[in-house]
């Protein structure tokens, strides 16, 4: 259960200040423990997780010990057990240990105990169930060690009793398949999602789309998104996608080198479907996208760019001082997935893309106004014409240049 100074500590943390939180919780009769994510992380070798921490004081005696230390702290959510730490001007989240009393699959009834085994026996995954002290050493109560060397992802105790408990745990138990599995998936795992996958339709949509945003950068994120649509637990959050869409995700994350390539969910999904501009925005609201993400996905369908314009450095320039860099290097992934085609020259256009200065169009309004041409209406369709003219020439003409050709213009 217990391994000793199994962890490198200084691969788990940056600051020798959390360490002083240790000391402090251990000065009011607790302990203090690194858990979940933070050390099934570490033990895999990855790296810019967050800290999540965990202790058997609980909520009041937590924050007790930190204000009589002079430390910081803000209330995250206090009726679960979870208090936001103040460590060099960051938030470092403090959860008591809990047992649940009662859950009704989004949210559980919690009381605080000091028991870490029981602790660990309400999490999901085995792998998310280990724990770590300052010192290094670990504790593992439900074998999550070799889980995680063997690459094999599972529910702690009776898988479906774990996902009744909240439903997410569906998804996260294939996010968390894409990252770590090196095995076949579990079958009692899949078959207790697949039965209790109806209850996705209890959870809100947001917290169903964040999951499954994460889902879709994970390294096999086009072989789970194959396994959920074929045991009908896709369909209950986004029509399935068709299996040439599904394997355009798989060529991307295999023959595309992502190095240079932010892993953007939104482009991603937009890959599963390749959907019109109206599909796009239903797909954007059934997910309720923010502005902001409703624009980009349906842009990313409105706007029609071939692939070889980006072969092209006039219509690549147009192309980026257009619509921006995000929206070119998203359209020249997409495009190169949907074709199944990489570029010979993929590389250079993407660093050309990331280094591409947006030229300053060199007239403005005043310009038109003091060149004869009156009315507003006018004005913007003159300049509108006249930008168009710059960038077909690859924004070589000069003010006067355009000036010049006012006079071959038509105005309405």
């Amino acid at each position: 259960m217990m391994r000793d100074n199994y962890i490198d500590i200084k691969k788990l943390i940056k600051s020798k200040n959390v360490l002083k939180l240790f000391n402090i919780v251990e000065e009011h009769g607790g302990a203090l423990r690194f858990v979940g994510g933070a050390v099934r992380d570490t033990l895999a070798g990855l790296e810019g997780f967050d800290l999540d921490l965990a202790t058997d004081l609980n909520p009041d005696e937590l924050v007790e010990a930190c204000e009589d230390n002079g430390i910081k702290t803000i209330p995250l959510g206090i009726k679960y057990g979870t208090v936001g730490v103040m460590i060099d001007d960051k938030v470092l989240e403090v959860t008591s240990l809990r047992k649940d009393i009662s859950t009704d699959g989004r949210h559980a009834e919690v009381e605080f105990t000091t028991d870490w085994e029981t602790d660990a026996g309400r999490r999901d995954l085995t792998i998310n169930a280990v724990y770590a002290d300052e010192r290094g050493n670990v504790f593992d109560y439900y074998n999550g060690i070799d889980d995680l060397e063997k690459g094999v992802v599972r529910f702690i105790g009776n898988p479906s009793q774990r996902i009744k408990e909240d439903y997410l745990r569906i998804l996260r138990f294939f996010r968390f398949y894409s990252i770590f599995a090196k095995t076949p998936i579990d079958k009692k795992a899949l078959e207790a999602c697949k039965e209790n996958s109806e209850g996705l339709q209890e959870l809100s949509m947001e917290r169903i789309r964040d999951e499954l945003c994460k889902i879709l950068v994970t390294p096999h994120a086009a072989e789970t998104i194959k396994i959920m649509a074929d045991n009908e637990i896709l369909s209950y959050i986004l029509p399935v996608p068709k299996d040439e869409n599904i394997e355009c995700l798989e060529f991307l994350d295999k023959q595309i080198n992502q190095g240079n390539f932010p892993k953007n969910p939104l482009a991603r999904l937009f890959i599963l479907f390749n959907p019109d501009e109206a599909f796009a925005n239903n797909i954007a609201v059934r997910m309720k996208f923010s502005k902001k993400q409703k624009q980009e996905f349906t842009d990313l369908a409105r706007i029609s760019v071939p692939l070889c314009d980006f072969e092209d450095i006039r219509c690549l320039k147009r192309i980026i001082y257009t619509y921006g860099k995000d929206f070119a290097r998203n359209k020249l992934m997409i495009e190169q997935a949907l074709q199944k085609q990489i570029l010979p020259d993929f590389d250079d256009i993407l660093k050309f893309i990331l280094a591409f200065e947006k030229p300053t169009f060199p007239l403005r309004g005043q310009d038109i106004i003091n060149a004869g041409i009156q009315g507003s209406p006018h004005i913007g369709q003159v300049l509108n014409n006249l930008e168009d003219m710059w960038i077909e020439s690859g924004f070589t003409l000069s003010k006067q240049d355009l000036l010049n050709r006012l006079q071959g213009l038509k105005i309405a």
